[in-house]
């Protein structure tokens, strides 16, 4: 959307500036100039080798994993917010991807770097086999397709790879080292995960440019209108399918090097309908959704939520003295991070992203952005 808007009297002349990501001086200005200040994070906390206090050491971590996560929420939204697809497994191929890598390196010493793109592919494989109902259905038929991946996959890990897997007991990665250099500290690994993360992002961005984004976003607006253009529809949705899953294949491996350590229970299926709210929050369809959305959700779980439920369990046994205090205990969070979400998508249907762009847009044609 506000790619495609230029301020007053500003003009493509080459062909170069017409497909460029960003147009103007002041798109590219804030597009490097933020790449910039997320790489100079770690060097500005106490940790960092300039020895600095600016921002607390936490909010390495918390970046690292708002990226993790952005790239498995970027993997859905090239499913659903591009093609239309529903996925409600998505954690499950994030476990596929982070048992395959763990695996990879453990088992046959594969370094991280050659098992991430490994791992991404054998999850974008089982993401192809998962996608074969969408020749046949969609909607609410498709979804629970897709369910049926987030309970096969855990139990295919759990029992018949146990010797593989551990089971249900936590299986440890090996650290991480590129070239002799260990990558097991923090700082270390947020090099690996941002770089990887901003060009998945880049090359999510440019899928919707591309003949195949196309026929991905004809199939989302009337699937068999595409076909009848000439569209294979089913070879689309695979490949959406396939992308999707490689998506979340890498960051389920990036997750397990960065944990060191994995168990089943972290990719449930609570998580893959977390998923599904942080895109829907963050904006379907739009490239920067799932930033957004993930951010959001994590801010919300890191300082909002925590900051209302100390008084509310002091405010509501005495407002609610029928109901036992520590069920109210107990029942705040959920209640506030359901009724937070809820708020959201009534008050803001399209995302975040979407507002995003409209800001935008209004800065590029001031003073006529009425």
């Amino acid at each position: 959307m506000a790619s495609n808007i230029r301020p007053a009297g500003v003009f493509d002349t080459t062909y170069e500036q017409d497909i460029a990501l960003n147009r103007t001086f002041g798109d590219k200005v804030f597009a490097y100039g933020g790449l910039a200040v997320l790489l100079l994070v770690p060097l500005i906390t106490a940790d960092g080798p300039l020895g600095l206090s600016l921002i607390p050491n936490f909010w390495v971590g918390l970046i690292v994993r708002i990226a993790i996560y952005a790239i498995a929420v970027q993997g859905l939204n090239i499913l659903i917010g591009y093609t239309g697809q529903i996925s409600l497994g998505h954690a499950a191929f994030m476990g596929v991807g982070a048992y395959s890598a763990a695996i990879l390196a453990r088992n046959l010493g594969m370094p991280f770097w050659l098992a991430i793109p490994a791992s991404a592919l054998i999850t974008g494989g089982v993401g192809l086999i998962f996608g074969l109902p969408s020749l046949r259905v969609k909607g609410f038929y498709l979804a629970m397709a897709t369910v049926a991946a987030q309970f096969i996959i855990p139990w295919v890990l759990r029992y018949p790879l146990e010797t593989l897997t551990n089971g249900v007991r936590p299986l440890e990665v090996p650290n991480p080292d590129f070239l002799g250099i260990s990558l097991a500290s923090q700082s270390s690994m947020y090099y690996v995960v941002i770089p990887l993360a901003v060009l998945m992002f880049l090359f999510a961005r440019n899928i919707i440019r591309s003949k195949v984004g196309r026929a991905f976003v004809s199939i989302r607006d009337n699937d068999l209108a595409a076909e009848l253009l000439g569209i294979n529809v089913f070879n689309y949705k695979l490949q959406a399918f396939f992308l999707s899953a490689l998506y979340a294949g890498v960051a389920g491996a990036l997750w397990a090097f960065d944990t060191g350590s994995l168990s089943l229970d972290k990719f449930t299926f609570k998580l893959s309908i977390e998923f599904l709210a942080m895109l829907v929050i963050g904006g379907a369809g739009f490239p920067l959704g799932a930033v957004f959305g993930v951010m959001f959700i994590n801010l919300m779980n890191e300082y909002l939520i925590p900051a209302l439920v100390r008084p509310l369990n002091e405010f509501l046994p005495t407002v609610l003295p029928f109901i036992n205090a520590v069920n109210i205990q107990a029942a705040t969070n959920p209640i506030l991070y359901g009724l937070a979400i809820a708020i959201f998508v009534i008050l803001e249907p399209r995302g975040l992203a979407y507002r995003w762009e409209i800001l935008k847009i209004a800065w590029k044609i001031r003073p006529y952005s009425y």
